[in-house]
């Protein structure tokens, strides 16, 4: 996953910040810049990654109700008004039935885009 999404932000210049991990879900911080609506990055990041996945296993294809990876809806924040990217972090790391069964990795890549401000951040969840 940190492969595929590493490409995403070579192509798109968006930047990751972290990623939550649960047993049926994901969550993204990420930093973009204005030229994308959130909705945009999200429909970006859920159609390279499942593209990708079933590239690389397409027996996950077969194994998934309907062949798709991920569900039609999302949850989207953006950091603003006192919610900042530690906030978002704290979010991601309290999702879940348990948290042990949450992982949160730390994302980083060589030479990553840079934004101006906070408010270019995003959570997606999908």
């Amino acid at each position: 996953m940190k492969k595929i999404l590493s490409g995403i932000s070579e192509r798109y210049y968006l930047n990751f910040h972290a990623i939550g991990t649960d047993r049926n879900h994901l969550h993204l911080l990420v930093e973009a810049a204005p030229r994308y609506s959130p909705s945009r990055i999200m429909q970006i990041c859920k159609s390279i990654t499942a593209k990708q996945l079933f590239k690389c296993f397409p027996e996950l294809e077969e194994e998934l109700w309907g062949g798709h990876f991920w569900s039609e809806g999302g949850h989207i924040d953006t950091v603003g008004d006192g919610y900042g990217v530690k906030e978002m972090e704290e979010y991601i790391l309290a999702q879940g039935s348990s948290k042990k069964q949450m992982k949160l990795y730390q994302f980083s890549i060589s030479e990553q885009p840079e934004f101006s401000t906070e408010d270019d951040l995003q959570v997606i969840e999908g």
